[in-house]
C-alpha cells in the first residue's frame, strides 16, 4: 500500500475512533484548527479549478470533511459536560462572539446558522440537483455527436472512448454532487440540535448535579455551546460555499489517497496562504501558538517541498525543449525554415523603435495597416504582411525597405523633428537642418517645433517623422507591387472574384489562359501603376481577346482599352484636361523602324545617341509641365505604346504612356508639347 493511501485510511479510521475515546482538551483545540485548515483550502482548491474533473474527490471529501466534524463535535460535547473546558479553541470563540453578553452573542451564532442553512446549503443543494438533471439529459445527445464524429473520421476510435469516459465520469461527479450536498444540510441541521442539547444538558449538569448557581451554569455553558457550534459552523460554511461553486464542475479512476494528496496539494501557493493565516491567528487571539504555528510549519514545508518539486519538474521540461529544438536543427531538412523570404521588410535602427513602439506614442503599426488598406483600395491588390523588425547594422536614425530580401529604398529620420518642404520659394526665416526628401527626392529641411509654425505660416508642407516613413513605405509598394503579384496572390484574387462570379474564372482559368499568364498581365498592369481592382472587367476582355492572342503583352493592351475610361480619370488633374506629350512624326516613324521582337517581347532597338536625345528632349518638357502642377503623360501610337513605356522605365519611371486606344472620349486632350530631335 502506499504511503499516501495509508495516511488517508489511517485518518478515516481516526475519525471514527474520536467519537468513542475521549481526547484531551490540547488535542481537541489542534484538530478543530485542522478542521479550519482542511475547509479553508478545500474553498480556495474549488475556486481555482476550472473544470469539475481537476476536483473529481470534492464530494467524497465532502462527507469525510463532514463526518470529521461531526467527530469534533462528539469529542467536544463530552469535554463540555464532563468537565466544562473543552480548550482553548472553544472557549476563544465563544467568548469573542458574546463579549460578555450571551444574548447577543447566541443571536449572531444563529445569525449565521440562519445565512448558512437557508442561503448557501439550500442554493447549492437546488443547484447540485439541477445540474445533475441537466447533465444527465444530455448524455444521449454527446454520445451522438462523439458518434457522429468518430463515422466523419474527424476524430479516432481512442479518442472516442476518451470523450464516451469523460461524459460517464461527469455524469457520476453531478449525481454524486447531489446526494453530497444532503451531507451538508444535515450538517447544518444536526449543528444546531447540538447546540441546544450543549445548553441544555450543560444547565443541568451544573446545577443539577454539580449545585452550581443557575445564571452562572447558564453562562458559562451558553458560550462555550456558542463556540464549539462557531468552530462546526464556520468550517461547514466553508465547505457549503466550495460546494456551491464546484457543483458546476466526476469521480476519477485514480485512488481516493492519490486523488486527495495529488489534487488537494496541487498549488503550493494556496498553502502558503492558509499557513499564513493559521499563524495569525496563534499572534492576534488568544488561541495558544503551539495550537496554530505547528499547522503553518507544517504546511509551509510541504508547499517549499512542492514548489521546489514543480520547479525542477518545470526546469526538466524545458531542457527537453531545447535539447528537442537542439537535435531539430541538426536535421538536414530544418535548412529549409532558413530558405524563405519575408516579401516586405521594413528595417530600423534603435533610434526610430519611437516609431513603432506604441507604449513611447508610435503609431507606424497602425498605419502600416492603413497602408495596406489603402493600396487595397487604389491598386486592387492584397499587399502581404510587412514584417517590421530593428536592425542593430543600421545607423541609429536609418531605416531601409526590402523587396523579397532585396533593399530597394532607404532614408534617414531625425526624431524630434519635421520635415518641412518648400512651395517652390523659400523663405530664409525659415532654417533647419537641410535634407532630401527620402519618397520623392525634393530639397527639404528637418526643423524644430518652434520653427514648424513659421514653415507652415509660409507655406511649407510639414510633416512628422511617422508621416515621412509611410509615405515613403507606400510609394514604394507602389512602385514595386508588379513584383508582389504572385502566382499564389493571382489565386487569391480569383478565389475572391469566384464567389461572385463562378462561370467568368472558369472561362478564363484554366479553360482559356494559365495562372501564369493571369498573373503576367496583372503585373504588367500594377508595373505602369493601373489599378486592377475592377477585376471584372479585366476577366472580361481576357476572356474575350483569350482566342485571339495568348501572349500577355497583347492581352495587357487590351485590357488597358477596356480600363480607358479608369487609366484617363486615374491620371488626369480634376476638373481639368488632360495634357498629353506626343512624339513628333519622324521621332514616332523612327521607333516605329527601330522594334525588335522576341520571344519575350516587342522592344526599342534604338541607336543610343538618338536615344539620349529623345530621353533629354522628354525630361524637359516633363519638368515642364510638372513645374506647371500637371501630370506628365506621354501619347503614343498603340503598336508603340508597350515598347516605349519598357523604353523609358529605367530614366523616366514616372512618364505615364498612353495609347491612341485608351483615351476616353468624355476626357478632353490638350497638347502640352511635342518631342523632337
Amino acid at each position: 500500500m502506499k504511503r499516501t493511501e495509508f495516511l488517508v485510511l489511517t485518518g478515516i479510521i481516526g475519525i471514527v475512533v474520536m467519537m468513542v475515546i475521549p481526547i484531551n482538551p490540547t488535542l481537541l483545540s489542534f484538530l478543530i484548527m485542522v478542521n479550519v485548515f482542511v475547509s479553508l483550502t478545500v474553498l480556495l482548491l474549488a475556486m481555482r479549478s476550472s473544470d469539475p474533473l481537476e476536483f473529481s474527490v470534492f464530494p467524497t471529501l465532502l462527507l469525510i470533511t463532514t463526518i470529521f466534524r461531526l467527530s469534533l463535535n462528539i469529542s467536544s460535547t463530552r469535554l463540555i459536560l464532563s468537565t466544562g473546558h473543552p480548550g482553548k479553541v472553544i472557549e476563544t470563540f465563544g467568548s469573542f462572539v458574546t463579549k460578555g453578553n450571551i444574548v447577543v452573542g447566541f443571536i449572531v451564532f444563529l445569525i449565521i446558522v440562519i445565512v448558512q442553512f437557508i442561503v448557501i446549503t439550500r442554493g447549492a443543494e437546488r443547484v447540485a440537483e439541477v445540474a445533475a438533471r441537466f447533465t444527465l439529459d444530455a448524455m444521449p445527445g454527446k454520445q451522438i455527436s462523439i458518434d457522429a464524429d468518430l463515422n466523419a473520421g474527424i476524430i479516432t476510435d481512442a479518442e472516442a472512448r476518451d470523450r464516451r469516459q469523460r461524459i460517464e465520469r461527469e455524469a457520476d461527479f453531478y449525481g454524486a454532487m447531489d446526494g453530497a450536498s444532503k451531507f451538508v444540510k444535515g450538517d447544518v441541521i444536526a449543528n444546531m440540535l447540538i447546540v441546544a442539547i450543549n445548553i441544555v444538558g450543560g444547565f443541568v449538569v451544573g446545577v443539577a448535579m454539580n449545585h452550581g448557581s443557575i445564571g452562572s451554569t447558564l453562562s458559562h455553558y451558553t458560550i462555550l455551546s456558542i463556540g464549539d457550534g462557531l468552530v462546526s459552523s464556520i468550517p461547514a460554511l466553508l465547505l457549503s460555499t466550495a460546494t456551491g461553486i464546484i457543483v458546476t464542475r466526476a469521480n476519477s479512476a485514480n485512488t481516493l489517497g492519490g486523488d486527495l494528496v495529488g489534487q488537494f496539494l496541487a498549488d503550493p501557493r494556496i498553502l502558503y496562504v492558509v499557513a499564513a493565516f493559521i499563524a495569525l491567528l496563534g499572534l492576534v487571539t488568544p488561541i495558544p501558538m503551539l495550537v496554530t504555528w505547528p499547522i503553518s510549519a507544517a504546511a509551509v514545508l510541504v508547499a517549499r517541498r512542492l514548489h521546489v518539486e514543480q520547479t525542477r519538474s518545470k526546469q526538466a521540461e524545458e531542457e527537453k525543449s531545447l535539447r528537442a529544438k537542439k537535435d531539430e536543427t541538426k536535421k538536414p531538412e530544418s535548412v529549409l525554415s532558413l530558405l524563405g523570404v519575408e516579401p516586405i521588410e521594413f528595417e530600423f535602427g534603435y533610434g526610430l523603435i519611437p516609431l513603432v513602439d506604441a507604449k513611447q506614442g508610435g503609431d507606424l503599426l497602425d498605419r502600416v495597416v492603413m497602408i495596406r488598406r489603402q493600396l487595397a483600395l487604389e491598386m486592387g491588390m492584397m499587399v502581404p504582411i510587412i514584417r517590421l523588425r530593428d536592425n542593430i547594422s543600421l545607423k541609429p536614425s536609418e531605416y531601409s525597405i526590402k523587396i523579397r530580401g532585396a533593399e530597394v529604398a532607404n532614408g534617414e529620420i531625425m526624431m524630434g523633428y519635421f520635415l518641412a518642404m518648400s512651395p517652390g520659394v523659400d523663405d530664409p526665416a525659415v532654417v533647419g537642418v537641410p535634407t532630401k526628401d527620402p519618397t520623392f527626392g525634393l530639397p527639404a529641411l528637418w526643423v524644430n517645433a518652434q520653427m514648424r509654425v513659421r514653415a507652415e505660416a509660409s507655406g511649407y508642407t510639414v510633416v512628422d517623422p511617422a508621416s515621412v516613413v509611410a509615405t515613403h513605405i507606400t510609394e514604394v509598394l507602389k512602385r514595386h507591387a508588379h513584383e508582389l503579384m504572385g502566382r499564389q496572390e493571382t489565386k487569391a484574387l480569383l478565389d475572391h472574384i469566384k464567389e461572385t462570379a463562378p462561370a467568368l474564372v472558369d472561362e478564363v482559368v484554366p479553360n482559356n489562359l494559365t495562372l501564369g499568364q493571369v498573373q503576367r498581365v496583372l503585373a504588367n498592369l500594377l508595373r505602369e501603376r493601373v489599378s486592377i481592382r475592377d477585376m471584372i472587367t479585366i476577366l472580361e476582355t481576357l476572356a474575350d481577346s483569350a482566342h485571339i492572342t495568348k501572349d500577355p503583352d497583347m492581352l495587357t493592351e487590351y485590357v488597358r482599352q477596356a480600363l480607358g475610361r479608369q487609366i484617363c480619370h486615374q491620371f488626369r488633374v480634376p476638373d481639368q484636361p488632360l495634357t498629353v506629350l506626343t512624339f513628333s512624326p519622324a521621332v514616332e516613324e523612327t521607333l516605329q523602324q527601330s522594334l525588335v521582337t522576341h520571344d519575350n517581347g516587342t522592344f526599342i532597338g534604338l541607336d543610343p545617341t538618338v536615344s539620349q536625345q529623345v530621353y533629354r528632349r522628354l525630361r524637359e518638357e516633363s519638368n515642364r509641365l510638372s513645374g506647371q502642377g500637371k501630370t506628365s503623360v506621354l501619347l503614343t501610337h498603340p503598336q508603340l505604346r508597350m515598347p516605349v513605356s519598357r523604353w523609358l522605365a529605367r530614366y523616366l519611371p514616372d512618364l505615364v504612356v498612353l495609347s491612341y486606344n485608351e483615351l476616353d472620349p468624355a476626357v478632353d486632350i490638350e497638347s502640352g508639347g511635342v518631342v523632337n530631335l
